[in-house]
């Protein structure tokens, strides 16, 4: 009887403390996200802790909106995201199948410098990034915010890896009906990395609408100011309101937030198989 009560209860008992952990965490991540929401619609003068539904005051929002001027800094934050959304994906597209289905002197090779790039933070290639704009004339422009980071080697690695779980009898099948190269990728390879496509989207775009460095040195115009640029002069302006600061905190939050919550299972999906092969 006790053998057989142990082993009823054992895993009932290890599935509680597994819920209790993970609750525990999801606690832990969401605890600073709930303050900053309820400081957001606190009225001035009245502390978090004391907040009741009369002293809710969705008014913050409409003032920080007002006064931070985030119209044209969020159609700048979502024009540059979304070209450098697509560069990545075309960029990466184009290697990362060159990687996986091509066969070529140097091929290791590169991908290893490739990799090699995903560890060097752009903050040590800023200089030369900046004279090489200058140069062109881009500075002050919108390509000086889309072409620095118009390739990358996560984006690379990535498609890479998902391309090779794709069947090369699908390729060779329509090598066989007559389809060039280009229409393979664009026909077969990429419909059916729909999941590696949607991961990159979702970390190139939350990446760009969420830097700072680039709009900060490569750009002095105000008209081309972006959220976070935006956001920081909010800051600055407003450094003892922050019931302003946060209500701002979460209107920069927003979009990037549905746009995961659209994508996440699709993401989940991407990051899961990419691993399968090497």
């Amino acid at each position: 009887m006790t053998l057989i009560f142990k082993s009823n209860w054992q895993p009932k008992y290890s599935l509680w403390l597994s819920i209790a952990i993970l609750l525990l965490g999801v606690a832990i991540v969401l605890l600073p996200l709930v303050v900053v929401l309820l400081t957001s619609l606190t009225t001035p003068g009245v502390s978090v802790g004391i907040l009741s539904e009369h002293h809710w005051s969705f008014g913050n929002y409409r003032d920080a909106w007002q006064r931070g001027k985030f119209l044209l800094a969020f159609a700048n934050s979502t024009l540059v995201a979304l070209a450098v959304t697509a560069l990545q994906i075309m960029t990466s597209a184009l290697a990362g199948y060159a990687l996986a289905r091509f066969q070529f002197w140097g091929k290791q090779g590169l991908l290893l410098i490739i990799l090699a790039t995903l560890v060097i933070p752009f903050q040590m290639l800023v200089v030369p990034t900046f004279l090489i704009l200058k140069w062109g004339h881009l500075i002050n422009t919108y390509w000086a915010m889309i072409l620095p980071t118009a390739a990358n080697g996560f984006g690379i690695f990535l498609l890479r890896q998902y391309f090779q779980t794709i069947p090369v009898e699908l390729e060779e099948a329509a090598a066989i009906d007559g389809a060039t190269r280009l229409q393979i990728l664009w026909r077969i390879m990429l419909p059916l990395s729909r999941p590696a496509l949607v991961t990159l989207f979702l970390f190139t775009f939350i990446g760009e609408w969420n830097d700072l460095f680039k709009p900060l040195v490569f750009t002095t115009r105000p008209e081309l100011r972006t959220v976070q640029l935006a956001l920081a002069e909010f800051q600055e302006l407003f450094t003892s309101n922050w019931s302003l600061l946060m209500a701002a905190v979460i209107i920069a939050t927003i979009p990037v937030l549905l746009i995961f919550l659209l994508g996440q299972r699709q993401f989940i999906r991407g990051i899961a198989s990419t691993g399968i092969k090497n």
